[in-house]
C-alpha cells in the first residue's frame, strides 16, 4: 500500500499557541491581501488541547495583537489575576518576598492551557485552516537539493515486532512549499532538523526545566480566585534550581505545580517526589486540604532562553515556539512568547510565498523577530536564569541587580550548559529519603499517570528507544544507579531483577509515558530516543 499524498502552501507540526498563530495569521494576511493560502495542522494528541499543559497565567499581549477583539469571540480568558504571593519556604515557615517585576501579574489571566488551544483552534477553522488530531508527524520529507519538502505520518497497525497487523494503515505524506515545526519543547523532529542542518552551531546548548501539575478541586472556603502564588526555596536545597506556582482558577479549582531545573547534580533526586513532599509544606496544605486531585500531567519546558536560541530557518521550513525555546523564565511564561513566534514566522513565510525569487527559506522571519518586543523581552533577561548557578541566594542577588541595576543591559551574557553533563556520580551525593504517598495530599506515580488519561496502543513498538541497550545496566546502573528510575515522572522505567536480586535489567513501560521528554534531555549517555508513537497515543488532557 502506498501512501497517500496531500499538497498544502504550509503543513505546520504541532497544534499549539505557536502553531495555532502561525496558522490563523497566515490565513489572516490572505484573505486582507487576498491571496489564497492552504493551511494544514498535524497534532498528535487525540484532540487538540490533549497534550498541552502550563501553569498557566496568559500575558495577553500577543493575542491582543493577534485577534483584538477576542473577547468578543468569547476566548476562555475568565479569571484575571488579581495578587501575586512570593514567598520563600523553609522546611515548616515561609517568608513572604518583594514580588520580581518580571512576575508583577496585573492584566494577564489563569487559564487552561487546553481549553485556550481548542478556542484557538476554532478560530483557526473559522479561516479555513485544516487541522488533522490524531496524525503524528513522524518523518521529515526532503526533496534532492535537501531542502524539506514536508512531513510523513507514521503507519498504523505495526505490531510490537515491526511486523504489520491486520489493521496496518500506511502514513500519509504532507507536502508543502514550507513546514512549520511547532511541536513544543524538544520535539523530535526538530531534534532531526537541528543535527541535520547543524542549526545550533552559533548559540548555547538548550537546558531544560521539568514542570509536574496537579488540578486540585478544593474548599471553597480556602479558595481565592485569581490569587497567584510562587515559591522558592524548600524542598530544593540551595544549589538546584526549582520553584513552585499555585494559581486559584474559577470553580474552586487550583492549579499547583512545581519545576525544577534538569541540570541538577545528584542522580537520586526525583523531581515526582519532590514536587509530592512540596504539598506537604504548611502554606501549601492548608490549601488543599479536605479537597481532592483532579488531574495530574508533567512536561519539559526550554529554560536557555536568548543565548540558546538557534538558527531558526533552513531551506523549506522554520522552527516556532518552544521548539526553538522562546520561553521568559523569570516571567514563568511562554505562551505569549511562542504566539508571537508564530505570528511572525507566518509573517515571513506568506511574503515568501507570494514572491516570485523562488527562494525556499524564509530568512525574513529571524530579521523580523530581532526588531519585535520578543527578541528585547528575552535579551533583556538573558543573565537571570543561568546567574543560579551561583546558588539561590547569589542568583536571587544576582537579578535584582541585572534588574534594577542594569536595567537588563549588562555588558556581558552568560552562557548556558548541557543539562545531560551535570550530574554527578551516585557514590559521591546524598541519598533522599523521600516519605510514602499518603493517598490524601501525596499519591505515587501510577495513580498520577491514571488520571492523566494516559493511553497507548499495546501493540505497537516502543516509541522509547535505546541507541545502546548495555548502557543502561553497563553505566547508569553503577555510576548514577539508574536515574532514569526517578526522573521519569510517570513510572517508565524499572530495574528489575531475578528473584535472587541478581541479573538486573531495565524494564521500559511505554504505555506509562506522558510525553514529557525528560528521558531524551536528562539520560546522562544521550542513550534515550523519544520517537513519536502512533498518533493519537499519549496523555488526554481535558482541561490543564
Amino acid at each position: 500500500m502506498e501512501r497517500e499524498v496531500m499538497e498544502y502552501d504550509v503543513v505546520i507540526v504541532g497544534a499549539g499557541p505557536s502553531g495555532l498563530s502561525a496558522a490563523i495569521r497566515l490565513k489572516q494576511l490572505a484573505a486582507e491581501q487576498e491571496h489564497e493560502v492552504s493551511v494544514c495542522i498535524l497534532e498528535k494528541g487525540s484532540e487538540v488541547g490533549a497534550h498541552l499543559l502550563s501553569g498557566a497565567v496568559l500575558e495577553p499581549r500577543a493575542l491582543d495583537e493577534l485577534i483584538p477583539d477576542w473577547k468578543d469571540k468569547g476566548a476562555p480568558l475568565n479569571t484575571p489575576a488579581t495578587e501575586d504571593y512570593f514567598l520563600h519556604l523553609t522546611e515548616k515557615r515561609s517568608r513572604r518576598l518583594k514580588t520580581p517585576p518580571q512576575m508583577n501579574n496585573h492584566g494577564n489571566y489563569i487559564i487552561s492551557l487546553g481549553e485556550f488551544g481548542r478556542w484557538l483552534a476554532a478560530q483557526a477553522e473559522e479561516l479555513g485552516v485544516e487541522i488533522y488530531p490524531g496524525f503524528a508527524a513522524a518523518e521529515v520529507l526532503y526533496r534532492e537539493d535537501g531542502s524539506v519538502k514536508g512531513v510523513a505520518t507514521g503507519d498504523m497497525g505495526i505490531g510490537k515486532d515491526g511486523e504489520k497487523t491486520d489493521a496496518y494503515t500506511p502514513g500519509m505524506e504532507l507536502h508543502a512549499k514550507q513546514t512549520l515545526f511547532a511541536e513544543g519543547c524538544r520535539g523530535s523532529l526538530a531534534k532531526g532538523l537541528m543535527e541535520r542542518f547543524d542549526l545550533r552551531r552559533d548559540c548555547d546548548p538548550q537546558t531544560y526545566g521539568i514542570g509536574i501539575k496537579e488540578l486540585w478541586e478544593i474548599d471553597p472556603a480556602r479558595h481565592k480566585e485569581g490569587l497567584v502564588v510562587h515559591t522558592i526555596g524548600w524542598p530544593m536545597d540551595e544549589k538546584t534550581y526549582g520553584g513552585s506556582w499555585m494559581y486559584h482558577m474559577a470553580g474552586n479549582q487550583v492549579s499547583i505545580g512545581f519545576v525544577i531545573g534538569l541540570d541538577y547534580e545528584n542522580p537520586h533526586l526525583s523531581p515526582f517526589d519532590e514536587f509530592q513532599r512540596f504539598k506537604l509544606h504548611p502554606d501549601i496544605r492548608k490549601y488543599l486540604e479536605g479537597g481532592r486531585r483532579i488531574s495530574y500531567g508533567a512536561r519539559a519546558l526550554s529554560e536557555g532562553g536568548f543565548q540558546s536560541i538557534p538558527k531558526l530557518t533552513f531551506p523549506g521550513g522554520c522552527l516556532v515556539g518552544d521548539s526553538a525555546g522562546f520561553l521568559n523564565v523569570p516571567k514563568i511564561k511562554g505562551n505569549h512568547t511562542a504566539m508571537k513566534s508564530g505570528m511572525v514566522c507566518a509573517e515571513a513565510v506568506f511574503d515568501l510565498l507570494r514572491s516570485e525569487a523562488g527562494e525556499v527559506e524564509a530568512v525574513a522571519y529571524p530579521e523580523r523577530l530581532k526588531e519585535s518586543w520578543l527578541w528585547e523581552e528575552l535579551y533583556h533577561v538573558r543573565n537571570i536564569r543561568p546567574s543560579f548557578r551561583r546558588g539561590l541566594w547569589g542568583g536571587i542577588a544576582y537579578s535584582a541587580f541585572d534588574t534594577f541595576v542594569m536595567r537588563g543591559k549588562a555588558p556581558w551574557t552568560f552562557h548556558n550548559h548541557a543539562d545531560h553533563l551535570q550530574l554527578k556520580k551516585a557514590s559521591e551525593m546524598p541519598k533522599i529519603q523521600y516519605p510514602k504517598p499518603d493517598g490524601v495530599l501525596t499519591f505515587d506515580r501510577l495513580s498520577s499517570v491514571f488520571i492523566s488519561n494516559t493511553n497507548h496502543e499495546e501493540n505497537q513498538p516502543a516509541h522509547l528507544t535505546l541507541k545502546d541497550p548495555t548502557i543502561p545496566i553497563r553505566i547508569n546502573l553503577p555510576d548514577y544507579d539508574a536515574p532514569e528510575q526517578r526522573y521519569c515522572p510517570a513510572g517508565v522505567y524499572e530495574i528489575v531483577r531475578d528473584d535472587s536480586g541478581a541479573n538486573p535489567r531495565l524494564q521500559i513501560n511505554a504505555q506509562n509515558c506522558v510525553h514529557c521528554k525528560t528521558c531524551d534531555i536528562k539520560d546522562p549517555t544521550q542513550n534515550i530516543n523519544w520517537v513519536v508513537p502512533e498518533g493519537g497515543g499519549g496523555p488526554n488532557y481535558p482541561n490543564m
